[in-house]
C-alpha cells in the first residue's frame, strides 16, 4: 500500500464532472439498486475494502489547497 499523494487524472476528473443527472436517472430506473448505500459490499467486498484503505492512507492534490 502506498502512502502519499494520489496521481491526478484530468480525463477521470472531467468524466466525473460531466456525467449528467439524466444518465443517473436512467440507470436508477433500470436498476433499483443503482446508487444505493452499501451496495458495493454486496457486489465486490474486496474492492470496497481496498478503496477504503486507499482513500484513508493517501491524499489528493486538491487536499493541499484546502
Amino acid at each position: 500500500m502506498k502512502f502519499g499523494m494520489r496521481t491526478p487524472s484530468l480525463k477521470k476528473s472531467f468524466k466525473a464532472r460531466t456525467t449528467g443527472k439524466l444518465k443517473r436517472q436512467v440507470k436508477s430506473t433500470i436498476n433499483p439498486f443503482y446508487g444505493k448505500k452499501g451496495m458495493g459490499w454486496l457486489r465486490d467486498p474486496k474492492k470496497v475494502m481496498y478503496n477504503k484503505v486507499y482513500h484513508k492512507t493517501t491524499f489528493s492534490m486538491w487536499d493541499l489547497f484546502k
